[in-house]
């Protein structure tokens, strides 16, 4: 029996293994364009992709041409990486309907999304994430449960500690996952991927259990030295596997062949662990475009122009010498030169030496040269003002101006939005992992508005809602100007104030966040009372709640009230909250007329 499972794994581990490799061929191409950028934005830029898809180096036509490298490719992904560094909203989750609980089921998530997004540096991850994805096209978000991260909540019999467990964030480069099929463009679609990536056999050995020798594998950081390459098969739910199923290889030794662990799909389904974020779309393609594919072919024209045009200057200011044939000693002339102050001996009778007249460096090389910036500008959408000064010449009006950085920005639409939806797609992630794996009761502390500290206790049974949202979506990509600007002109509206025209403490504190600034220490009263006549309307569903003297009774009687009007409460509930308003209303009278 052991001898016929040992041949069935064997069978399983060698098909993965076929399939693998059949997948790495058939985008072994695609994989060369993506190495093939990765040099010119390194600035090896004198290579190529020859006829049978292997990377070659171009030699010199000629031993004395010039081949410096002016990179402007870095320069370009650097400039719109940093654009796309502005996109940095909060995660909020919306509620998933007007009752108090699934109100505050939504808080929960969104402390549990910004405790993740702090602990995990989502910033940095993103950010990393859109460096690949600006280089090469894609870039993979791998959101896990990490069983050995979190709080320790024990020991085992080995003395090990056992651990809460935490959503873990990744980035995965696209030379990592390759998927069934190149034309099927969306990652669920897919009916399996496989995500293969070079691990030390320590580790696999921690994680699997499994000893290997291990070996070099060299990928595009270097050489990695005793590893072994892990192959990850994840197939989504079929006839025969209503969960999925996950097929883990490695050096020819089956690891792990299971259902899919994560329930991360809508409708409770399991599914794959990996979120996509493009640059630009390529339609019917799995793998998007990258700006750099398109700066190529300018940047091989303007280190030509430019090349030429040094060695033209060259020429015109060392000079070319016309030299009569035995009239000098031409190996101390290649050798010297014509150095200032040089006695030169010639020949008796000869003809001396001569400088040829080159002219003048033609103007073609300097409009060719700016046309080529020009067209850096134009292809990578970063034109900026100041690089086509010439052309907003006639523009005089802020709102022209503006109206033109507008266009510029827009040019950069589709990335900005991929970002958000990966941003979306990792809270969905995160909240459904927490929800799956957070069974014990464990302790979140969240910072609050005004400098307060949030303590929630929960379990992922309370997490009623995923509907991930991002704070401020519309003005994600202003810059902080732009955003002064858009607040300067909310205050003369009016948009702050209140009922009665003036600005709340709370208006206030929000403006000075809006701002960039955090100078005032005053603690918003009316929504700390807001938050404790809520936390009461729940005390209220299973007890009584006491009236404090302390109260904001009108606030109170407004958060109450409002309770009462859209959840809808049983009997019992209603009446012990309608006599809780008559006291504060009692109080509140008491207060005003003694």
């Amino acid at each position: 029996m052991n001898e016929q499972k040992e041949t069935a794994d064997e069978r399983l581990a060698e098909e993965v293994t076929n399939d693998f490799l059949r997948r790495q061929e058939e985008r072994r191409l695609t994989e060369r364009g993506w190495q093939l950028n990765l040099n010119f934005v390194r600035g090896n830029q004198y290579c190529d992709i020859n006829s049978k898809g292997e990377i070659f180096e171009e030699d010199k036509k000629y031993y004395w041409q010039s081949r410096r490298v002016f990179n402007h490719v870095a320069a370009t992904v650097d400039l719109r990486c940093s654009k796309l560094g502005r996109i940095r909203p909060a995660l909020i989750v919306t509620a998933a309907s007007n009752e108090e609980s699934d109100r505050q089921s939504a808080i929960l998530a969104s402390a549990i999304l910004s405790s993740v997004s702090e602990g995990a540096d989502l910033d940095g991850i993103i950010s990393d994430a859109t460096v690949w994805s600006e280089t090469c096209g894609t870039a993979f978000y791998k959101v896990i449960w990490d069983g050995n991260a979190g709080a320790a909540v024990g020991a085992d019999t080995n003395g090990r500690r056992l651990r809460q467990g935490e959503a873990n964030i990744s980035v995965v480069s696209p030379f990592e996952i390759y998927p069934y099929s190149l034309s099927v463009e969306n990652v669920d679609e897919q009916p399996s991927i496989i995500h293969a990536k070079a691990v030390p056999v320590q580790d696999i050995y921690s994680a699997y259990g499994v000893k290997l020798e291990g070996k070099d594998i060299e990928d595009m950081s270097g050489v990695r030295h005793g590893c072994e390459l892990v192959i990850e098969r994840y197939e989504r739910p079929f006839e025969g596997a209503p969960n999925g199923r996950l097929t883990v290889v490695a050096g020819g030794a089956l690891l792990y062949d299971g259902a899919l662990p994560y329930i991360n799909c809508d409708g409770g389904e399991r599914g794959y662990p990996f979120i996509k974020q493009i640059s630009m779309p390529r339609a019917g393609c799995f793998f998007g475009g990258s700006v750099v594919d398109r700066l190529i072919p300018l940047q091989r024209s303007y280190n030509a122009v430019k090349n030429r045009k040094h060695e033209f200057l060259n020429r015109i200011s060392m000079g070319t010498v016309a030299v009569e044939d035995g009239s000098v000693d031409t190996d101390e002339l290649i050798e010297d030169g014509l150095t200032p102050g040089k006695i030169l001996i010639y020949r008796q009778g000869a003809k001396p030496p001569e400088m040829l007249t080159l002219g003048s460096v033609p103007a073609e090389f300097s409009e060719e040269e700016q046309n080529l910036l020009r067209e850096f500008a134009k292809v990578s959408g970063t034109g900026e003002l100041t690089e086509n000064a010439d052309g907003y010449a006639g523009i005089t009006s802020a709102t022209g101006i503006q109206l033109v950085l507008e266009q510029d920005e827009i040019r950069m639409e589709f990335a900005y939005q991929q970002i958000k939806r990966a941003l979306k797609g990792i809270g969905r992630h995160v909240l459904r992992l927490y929800r799956q794996f957070a069974t014990d009761v464990r302790l979140l502390k969240a910072a609050g508005e005004n400098r307060t500290l949030s303590v929630h206790y929960f379990k992922g049974s309370d997490i009623s809602s995923d509907d991930v949202s991002l704070e401020a979506d519309n003005e994600a990509n202003l810059s902080p100007a732009q955003r002064r600007t858009l607040v300067y002109e909310m205050l003369d509206r009016g948009l702050f104030s209140d009922g009665e025209g003036k600005l709340t403490p709370s208006a206030k504190n929000k403006v000075l966040q809006l701002l960039g600034y955090n100078v005032s220490g005053e603690r918003d009263l009316a929504e700390l009372n807001r938050v404790r006549a809520g936390e009461e309307n729940l005390e209220m569903r299973a007890g009584y709640a006491e009236v404090k003297d302390y109260d904001d009774h009108a606030v109170h009687i407004a958060e109450h009230t409002a309770y009462l009007l859209g959840e809808k409460p049983s009997v019992e509930t209603e009446r012990k909250i309608c006599a809780h308003i008559d006291i504060h209303r009692q109080k509140s009278k008491e207060a005003i007329y003694g």
